[in-house]
């Protein structure tokens, strides 16, 4: 538990209506005022209106009105065969696309009972860790800039340029990506792309440094996140939260390392865990989580693999493109597998994938059919804002914006 001090947060005033002018009483107010912030506001992260009732400066109470980005993202899911689906989940979290990808090809694979071939396994825990690191730079150059931190905003995406043009030599795209697929991976690295990977490596640990340098001698970074948008591990929990919003409560829980997949079982990691539950502290692990982020993808890269990069299930997998363009056979399989589908077994099945922002899961009802008979989507940012009254109350509307970003929000995924 945080020890009261810390907490930022005061006593709401309410005024006693029988007795409205007790000198016991600091304020005379009968009535709250209602303020509209957003949806048309730089700092909500995407389009998102939070209807606050405010006594003076102090919130009373935070509702957050969501729906604005809604595309109907899973019921186009219904009208699709399953690889048809994944450029949809590209606009989803559009700031982590490849995690998108990743997520929903293991909950097919999962469905499909399938395993991968190692090197494709290793192949997707670099990239996921490299989105990590991706995502990581966004919030914390954005949070920093609403904050009023601006240089660290240009340094983080400094850095992150590099890697959206790893992923563009990758895969042809820097955010809306593609690269995963049922089965596998589109293509493999090259070299020049493994080298161009082991220089940032290199490249980038005295960068975190230097933002930590940054903001930790900024006094009004520390003010406006220490002891700020507070949440006991108890209630972390009770609300579903999960990524750093749980972990900086105190909770130590990451899905790579209690249900290890992919290649995470490969590598030596460690899972940074705050004690606070604030901004601060879930600023903090997300600076530890790209250092682990970063010794993983060297470890990775040390020792992986030779081999393919796709499982060969020729009934349920795409064939290499290169096949395609020059075999009649392969080009029909690609077809029918796009156009058609592949036949999955009857049930349903939940797979969660630990993401930059938390726990994204997908479900998936399958009816034997081509295509998928529901899907429903566990985005970490749609239950992340089912605290955010909460976590709001009691503090200053100046805080706000700082509350907004400690969840590292993106609407294209909690509106769906």
């Amino acid at each position: 538990m945080t020890h009261p001090l810390e907490d930022q947060r005061t006593t709401v005033y309410k005024v006693d209506p029988e007795h409205p002018e007790s000198p016991s009483l600091p304020t005379l107010r009968t009535e709250e005022m209602m303020l509209n912030m957003g949806p048309q506001h730089p700092s909500t992260h995407g389009v998102l209106k939070v209807v606050l009732a405010l006594e003076g400066e102090r919130i009373v109470k935070a509702i957050p009105v969501l729906g604005f980005l809604h595309r109907g993202v899973e019921k186009l899911a219904e009208d699709g065969t399953y690889h048809q689906f994944i450029p949809h989940t590209d606009r989803l979290d559009y700031i982590c696309a490849m995690y998108n990808n990743f997520a929903y090809c293991r909950a097919v694979e999962k469905l499909m009972d399938m395993k991968l071939p190692p090197r494709a396994e290793y192949l997707r825990t670099i990239v996921a860790e490299v989105q990590r690191i991706i995502g990581h730079l966004f919030w914390l150059g954005t949070q920093a800039l609403d904050i009023g931190a601006m240089t660290v905003f240009f340094y983080t995406f400094r850095d992150r340029e590099i890697l959206l043009d790893f992923f563009d030599e990758l895969c042809g795209a820097r955010l809306t990506t593609s690269w995963y697929r049922i089965g596998g991976v589109e293509r493999d690295f090259t070299p020049d792309l493994v080298e161009k990977l082991r220089r940032f490596v290199d490249y980038f640990p005295p960068k975190i440094d230097e933002y930590v340098t940054f903001l930790e001698t900024n006094r009004i970074w520390l003010a406006r996140t220490k002891g700020v948008a507070v949440i006991s591990a108890e209630d972390a929990i009770n609300f579903g939260l999960s990524g750093p919003t749980l972990r900086g409560s105190g909770v130590d829980y990451d899905l790579r390392k209690f249900e290890p997949y992919a290649a995470y079982g490969e590598c030596e990691w460690s899972v940074p865990v705050g004690k606070n539950g604030d901004t601060y502290d879930r600023y903090w692990i997300r600076i530890e989580e790209m250092r682990q982020s970063l010794s993983m993808v060297r470890q990775l890269l040390d020792k992986i693999p030779d081999g393919p990069v796709m499982a060969y299930v020729p009934s349920v997998t795409l064939p290499p493109k290169e096949k395609v363009f020059n075999d009649l056979a392969s080009m029909i399989q690609q077809f029918k597998l796009f156009s058609q589908g592949f036949q999955a077994p009857k049930g349903e099945i939940y797979c969660g994938t630990e993401a930059a922002k938390g726990e994204l899961g997908f479900y998936i009802v399958s009816t034997g059919a081509g295509k998928p008979y529901r899907l429903k989507i566990r985005a970490p940012s749609f239950i992340h804002m089912g605290a955010f009254d909460y976590m709001a109350r009691g503090y200053m509307i100046a805080d706000i914006v700082t509350i907004f970003g400690t969840y590292d929000i993106v609407m294209g995924e909690c509106d769906r």
